[in-house]
């Protein structure tokens, strides 16, 4: 069976590079919503549920990109999250650092770089003019991206990086173990794969670009797969516009 969802997800990955996407912002920023979460914490299947029923939001994608991340710190209580990495925890760590703590916990929710709870408002909502981002996939799995910052994307140095993310959804696992045994969790939006570059200027254009591959799948069992990107300021958290969309 395992080899069997291996292949198929390399097949769903083969289809995503064999049919070229194009993602785009438009000029206003897009919120960047972050859930990180366990499959051994008993507090966060509600969380896991709010984000999964995003799918159905028409702002998807267009005012906000969702994406989980599954940290392993509650992997000691006997079940151990398939779908959770140690450099996933090491960026809520260093969230807390930038909010003054040095505690993490979770359902933690983060939008546009601060805490945040659904409760406080909408996902998405009108945002500042801090330029356009988009990323071209081509047919060899290669991630053209282009980021053309505004009057409110402001930086020390003017440098920018770009992170993308590739995201799994239809996930389900049945726990057997630990806070959450007996239960079959499911979920969306889950970073699956993660990759950074420095965006590059050249003085005859406002533009800037970096080129990255796809990132590879950590873990087996996507049904459908997209793609989530985010620039932030060199060498810090806060993201400062988000793109994204379904993979072909």
């Amino acid at each position: 069976m395992k080899t069997f969802v291996a292949a198929a997800l390399l097949v769903a990955l083969s289809s995503a590079a064999a049919e070229p996407g194009h993602f785009a912002s438009g000029p206003a920023r897009v919120a960047l919503i972050e859930l990180y979460t366990s499959e051994g914490c008993s507090s966060c299947p509600p969380a896991d549920k709010w984000l999964g029923e995003l799918r159905d939001d028409p702002g998807l994608w267009r005012d906000f990109v969702p994406v989980e991340f599954h940290v392993n710190y509650w992997d000691n209580l006997g079940w151990k999250d398939r779908l959770s990495a140690p450099e996933f925890t090491a960026r809520e760590y260093a969230y807390a650092s930038d909010w003054g703590s040095s505690n993490v916990y979770t359902p933690c929710f983060v939008r546009n770089g601060a805490e945040w709870r659904p409760r406080q408002g909408t996902a998405g909502g009108p945002g500042e003019p801090v330029g356009p981002l988009s990323v071209a996939l081509g047919k060899d799995g290669v991630c053209q991206v282009e980021f053309r910052p505004g009057p409110a994307a402001r930086t020390p140095d003017g440098s920018f990086e770009i992170h993308l993310a590739l995201l799994g959804g239809g996930l389900a696992s049945k726990v057997t173990a630990g806070e959450n045994s007996g239960e079959t969790l499911r979920h969306e939006f889950v970073v699956l794969g993660i990759a950074g570059g420095i965006l590059s200027r050249n003085a005859a254009s406002p533009a800037q670009h970096a080129t990255l591959e796809l990132p590879h799948p950590g873990a087996e069992g996507a049904r459908h797969l997209a793609l989530a990107a985010w620039v932030t300021a060199h060498g810090r958290m806060e993201p400062i516009q988000a793109t994204g969309g379904w993979l072909p």
